[in-house]
């Protein structure tokens, strides 16, 4: 990217709150449901009907509105958003406009060079959904899907701090990280629970006044908001330096051919015709009320990263990412207090061979296939020098596809590490005489051969013996 230019990027996040009823009325939020099959009337647009506001919805605003140290308004007001399209029976959406519940909101990310950089949230209202097209295997035709219609969201909207397709997917998984933890939100992007249009521009460097930008809409995975982002950015720049100028206009982003294209010419505020909804008062919320929701409110991820590294002297890298997922916290505290292991141990078993083997069965941690204190219970015997590292590895597995505990499969196999000094150092000897070039050659000086007399003498005893007595004793015996 030419280094001229600078980029202007903000966000809208839109995250589906984990009501069980919408925002409005009393039909259920479940996915997958046969479409048309969870409407009811007030979500159909019915005349007569009247929206009865769902009160959790207020609860979850002033949840974030806290968590992201934002001012929760005493007084809000919802709005109607007039605009025709075909899944909006009513021709209007409820939203907020003048007075959402949540403003002036922060949160950091790291930048490029690793530095704490600040990213303003500007606010985050309360709306209901809109319902869905669907054009495909209707034989040309076009069908409507209002399950969704009147699906609670909280909008989130960033301020236009940042300045990298980098940076604007390490505030969405921030955004991501919070809501999840806050549990107002499952963040389920295949299921359309978080989703995110972004605003971009580009400007000459150190110019203040801002470009022209486009807004791509339904964005619906992390790696598609970058690529997205990337390729709007090197078109406008294109665009720009042939001498054409930038449209404001609204972009859909087509995965399969990586480019964006146009949608529709970019809607102002005022085209939409906002005014107070009258069938809905305004929100009021007291003191006693926000203090009572922020008593709610759990550890934070940025503050459960800074105890961990505190509190179990980790790695600064590992704690960040036990900390994106609140369950994968808990998960591994669990496991920590039930045994003796180090913290850094079990952090890398965590990371390490339990992440790999959730990923591979597609699994949550909270669906995980070994219990925290079943793990536990490995790195024990790991710590009591009953088993060795490459053991556990194997006892690992066999936990994984349900052979029973540790313990169980320890005395099952016979897997007990071999620490008796007589019979490692029978087996030392055997491999000594059984090598005497690659001796020679250790006692010459080439002390790197060391790893494979250990290997040897592993293999004999099929990986039993105690690693670091067979290191000593090796040593020991080669030096004469």
């Amino acid at each position: 990217m030419s280094g001229q230019w600078e980029v202007v990027i903000g966000l809208e996040i839109h995250a589906q709150l984990a009501t069980r009823s919408k925002i409005f009325s009393g039909a259920a939020t479940a996915y997958g449901a046969e479409p048309n099959t969870q409407a009811c009337l007030v979500d159909l647009g019915y005349p007569g009907v009247l929206p009865v506001l769902n009160e959790e919805v207020i609860r979850m605003a002033c949840k974030f509105g806290l968590a992201v140290n934002a001012t929760v308004a005493r007084r809000s007001v919802f709005a109607r958003k007039n605009y025709f399209y075909p899944d909006l029976p009513k021709g209007y959406q409820i939203s907020q406009f003048e007075l959402p519940i949540v403003e002036h909101g922060e949160l950091y990310i790291k930048d490029a060079d690793g530095n704490d950089k600040r990213i303003g949230i500007t606010r985050a209202h309360l709306e209901e959904d809109a319902g869905k097209s669907i054009h495909e295997g209707l034989d040309g035709s076009s069908g409507i899907d209002l399950n969704r219609a009147g699906t609670p969201l909280l909008e989130i909207v960033s301020e236009p701090d940042l300045r990298s397709a980098k940076e604007a997917i390490a505030y969405m998984r921030k955004i991501h990280t919070i809501v999840r933890y806050l549990e107002i939100s499952d963040g389920n992007m295949a299921e359309g629970s978080f989703r995110c249009d972004a605003n971009i521009s580009v400007r000459p460097r150190g110019q203040k006044e801002l470009g022209t930008r486009a807004e791509l809409k339904n964005l619906n995975s992390f790696r598609f908001v970058e690529k997205a982002i990337n390729f709007e950015i090197e078109r406008q720049i294109e665009l720009i330096e042939d001498g054409g100028k930038v449209v404001q206009e609204t972009r859909l982003y087509d995965s399969d051919r990586d480019e964006t294209r146009t949608m529709r010419v970019k809607e102002e505020a005022n085209d939409y015709r906002y005014f107070p909804d009258p069938d809905l008062l305004p929100i009021e919320i007291d003191e006693e009320y926000i203090e009572a929701v922020r008593r709610t409110l759990p550890e934070l991820p940025d503050v459960k990263q800074q105890r961990f590294v505190k509190e179990y002297s980790l790695k600064v890298s590992d704690a960040a990412i036990l900390t994106v997922n609140r369950a994968l916290a808990d998960y591994f505290e669990a496991a920590v207090a039930a045994g003796t292991a180090r913290a850094q141990v079990v952090a890398n078993w965590v990371i390490g061979d339990l992440a790999a083997a959730l990923n591979k069965d597609g699994l949550e941690i909270v669906t995980s296939r070994i219990a925290a204190g079943d793990l536990s219970g490995l790195l024990d015997r790991i710590d009591d020098n009953t088993i060795s590292g490459k053991i556990a590895k194997e006892v690992f597995d066999a936990m994984w596809t349900g052979e029973g505990t540790a313990d169980e499969i320890i005395e099952a196999r016979g897997l007990q590490q071999i620490t008796d000094r007589s019979a490692i150092e029978a087996v030392v000897d055997k491999v000594i005489v059984a090598n005497p070039s690659q001796v020679a050659e250790y006692q010459s000086g080439k002390d790197k051969l060391i790893g494979f007399f250990v290997g040897q003498v592993m293999q004999e005893t099929g990986g039993k013996a105690n690693p670091g007595q067979v290191n000593t004793i090796l040593k020991e015996k080669l030096a004469r």
